[in-house]
């Protein structure tokens, strides 16, 4: 099927693919330099890819909303994608026009790698507090969404290498015919992890922001203080009282 792609779709998929990459970057950045002395940008860095990816991810389960709402409409159709999720499809979906499918997969596994590298941002920004809550919530959040993350390269890459139909946990491996079955069963589960993986993502910021001075107190230099003098030193500097006796 030829699909006619718009420069604003090609552009828009060339956008997205390098703001995954740059948040990347910048995570494997802040997980090198978190690890030593305290540096203050780590924080203002971390700050920032926290926010990309609340943004990213706003953007990212408001297609799936999309879907389930003309599900519900429509519960026989194959599933559905906004027109803006549709032309970044299309853009990405250039790498290999044989393959339909592909650009759709593509563009789903870079908004949930996008997702999870926001949460890492929450577990590298807490490094240096990690009793805070939400350090707690954003490991969960990884642990959550590097699972989903998984399921969407296995998709990836199950139709980039030709099989006939994405392959996963979300498709049954493949044992799902195509047809309204197997449509509702992936349309709702990953309508599932994006909501509860969000909702944890959101759990996070907002302890996140109730705990912000206890994790920005983390990456103050500390100002040097003077070292109190060794108990051997600070004796031989003692004067010796004189003998009232000795003349």
């Amino acid at each position: 099927m030829n699909v006619t792609v718009s420069m604003l779709d090609s552009v828009g998929a060339a956008g997205l693919v390098l703001w995954a990459v740059a948040m990347w970057a910048a995570v494997g950045v802040l997980a090198y330099a978190n690890r030593g002395r305290v540096r203050p940008w780590v924080y203002q860095l971390s700050v920032g890819v926290i926010g990309l990816g609340v943004v990213g991810q706003f953007g990212h389960v408001q297609e799936h909303v999309a879907q389930v709402a003309y599900w519900i409409a429509h519960p026989n159709d194959k599933a559905w994608m906004t027109p803006l999720g549709t032309g970044l499809a299309n853009g990405l979906g250039q790498v290999a026009p044989d393959k339909p499918s592909l650009g759709m997969e593509i563009l789903h596994l870079t908004g949930n790698f996008i997702f999870l590298a926001g949460l890492v941002g929450v577990v590298l920004i807490t490094r240096r507090a990690l009793s805070t809550k939400a350090r707690k919530w954003g490991r969960m959040g990884v642990l959550m969404q590097g699972i989903h993350g998984v399921e969407h390269l296995v998709l990836t890459l199950s139709v980039a290498l030709g099989a006939s139909q994405a392959i996963g946990l979300s498709t049954w491996f493949g044992l799902l015919e195509p047809g309204p079955g197997l449509w509702t069963y992936r349309i709702w589960w990953h309508f599932l992890a994006n909501v509860v993986g969000s909702v944890i993502f959101a759990i996070a910021v907002y302890h996140l922001w109730c705990e912000r001075r206890q994790v920005a107190a983390g990456y103050h230099r500390d100002v040097p203080r003077p070292r109190a003098p060794e108990p051997a030193a600070a004796a031989e500097h003692t004067p010796v009282p004189a003998d009232p006796g000795a003349r």
